[in-house]
C-alpha cells in the first residue's frame, strides 16, 4: 500500500484492532456514508481526520457517545469547550499540544490564522448547532 495523506482520506480505527482508510473527503454529506460504513460498530469506532481551517467555526459540535481527542500539529487554535452545567472552558492549543472534548460536551474552535489538527473522534450520534 502507498502512502495516504490524512487529510484527503480519513482513517477508520475499527474493532479486532482494524485500520481501514476511508474514501476521500467529500464534504459533510460524507458522514452520512461514512456512518453506513461503520455505524454498526457503535460508539467503539474512531474516525481519525485532519483539517485545515483558516476561519473559526461556524457551529458547535458535540459528540454525546465518546470522547474525542484534538491534535493540532500547525500553527494556533483556542478551543471553547461548553460542559452541560453551562460552564464554559477555553483551551488554548499551539502546534504539537492536544486536548480531550469529553463526551457530552459542546466544543467550537476559533481560529486567528491558520491551524491544522488531527481529530480522533467517537462520532456516533455527534450533533451540530449553530454559532
Amino acid at each position: 500500500m502507498s502512502a495516504l495523506k490524512l487529510s484527503e482520506t480519513f482513517l477508520h480505527l475499527g474493532l479486532g484492532a482494524t485500520a481501514v482508510p476511508q474514501p476521500p473527503f467529500t464534504g459533510f454529506d460524507w458522514y452520512e456514508g461514512y456512518g453506513a460504513r461503520h455505524g454498526d460498530e457503535g460508539p467503539e469506532g474512531r474516525l481519525v481526520s485532519q483539517h485545515t481551517f483558516t476561519e473559526s467555526w461556524d457551529s458547535w459540535e458535540m459528540h454525546p457517545k465518546g470522547s474525542e481527542v484534538v491534535i493540532c500539529t500547525e500553527g494556533a487554535m483556542m478551543l471553547t469547550q461548553e460542559f452541560p452545567d453551562g460552564k464554559l472552558k477555553d483551551v488554548p492549543l499551539a502546534a504539537g499540544e492536544y486536548a480531550i472534548n469529553p463526551p457530552g460536551v459542546w466544543h467550537i474552535a476559533n481560529v486567528e490564522e491558520t491551524a491544522t489538527a488531527i481529530f480522533i473522534t467517537a462520532g456516533e450520534g455527534t450533533q451540530h448547532r449553530p454559532r
